[in-house]
């Protein structure tokens, strides 16, 4: 009787035994589980934060190739227009090479032509062939100076301000104000270029 009751006793204490290490083992078991998705977690988060990053890093790169590439564009913009620039003015320079010394010439043919006009009051033979050797020189002038397309200005009608500089006002009769009334110094233009505006008195009436 007495053995059964200590076999009775070793049956109980074998089962709690078992009983605490199955309990011991799921709680173990549980407890991996539980690593295990939070390592899972973990690694989803770090992929997340590294395609984060990665596109992050993409989206600067791409800006800078673009901010590249605009300075590119508006620096070869200013290179060419600088270089019309230059050609424009070079090509301006050869095409006016010769104003100065054109201009030059003005005066001589202005003195020619205040001695033509002040030999008009004699009719004498001698001054009559001075007229005429003085109004050839004016013309001769005047075919040099168009051959490189240099000419007189226009006095005929309204002032222009563009080729006429006014320097008085005058009454005129027949002439309308603002006309032009008398020519003091002749103008002239070299292609289109002003090289000397008229020199006129305008109408005022």
């Amino acid at each position: 009787m007495r053995d059964e009751n200590i076999d009775d006793s070793m049956e109980r204490e074998s089962s709690e035994s078992f009983d605490e290490s199955s309990e011991s083992n799921a709680f173990d078991l549980g407890e991996s589980v539980d690593s295990s998705e939070s390592l899972e977690t973990n690694a989803d988060d770090s992929g997340d934060s590294n395609e984060s990053s990665d596109s992050s890093e993409s989206t600067t790169e791409s800006d800078k190739i673009k901010a590249l590439e605009e300075k590119y564009i508006r620096a070869y913009a200013e290179f060419d227009n600088v270089k019309k620039r230059l050609e424009r003015e070079k090509y301006q320079s050869l095409e006016y090479a010769n104003e100065q010394i054109l201009k030059d010439f003005l005066p001589i043919l202005d003195t020619l032509e205040s001695a033509l006009e002040s030999t008009k009051n004699d009719d004498s033979e001698a001054m009559a062939k001075i007229r005429e050797g003085i109004q050839l020189t004016i013309d001769n002038f005047l075919k040099a100076f168009s051959k490189h397309s240099v000419e007189r200005i226009s006095t005929e009608g309204e002032f222009d301000p563009n080729v006429h500089n006014a320097i008085m006002q005058i009454k005129s009769e027949g002439k309308a104000d603002g006309e032009i009334a008398q020519v003091i110094q002749k103008g002239y233009k070299y292609k289109d270029r002003v090289i000397r505006p008229s020199m006129v008195a305008i109408t005022k009436n």
